[in-house]
């Protein structure tokens, strides 16, 4: 997608993700996509289905992006907003809908 400049791609991580928080795995995928977006480091989203979604606690912070849409937040433990996910994301990004991106990359592994 472009706009402007600006481009957003989409396309799979072709590693392995691993989101560990207090030694915990909160996210373990092979199936992540890799968010590429002009301005900004890359991003990676995981699906639902890999995600411990009992550790995350809804948030009610909401933030848009008008490349992307309005992502909705959840908290882990002492971790405020610091997982979010587009629950309808725009069409030109709709491969990443309701997987979820952590902040603190410095603790993913496999990148």
């Amino acid at each position: 997608m472009t706009a402007s400049g600006h481009r957003i791609t989409v396309e799979p991580a072709g590693e392995p993700v691993r989101v560990v928080r207090d030694g915990q795995v909160v996210a373990e995928s092979d199936r992540a996509l890799a968010l590429r977006e002009t301005g900004c480091r890359i991003r990676l989203y995981v699906p639902p289905e890999d995600v411990r979604v009992e550790l995350l606690t809804p948030s009610d912070t909401r933030t848009y992006c008008p490349f992307k849409g309005t992502a909705s937040y959840w908290s882990l433990p002492g971790r405020p907003d610091a997982v979010w996910a587009y629950p309808d994301a725009k069409p030109e990004v709709a491969a990443i809908e309701g997987h979820f991106c952590f902040y603190d990359e410095d603790e993913r592994a496999g990148r």
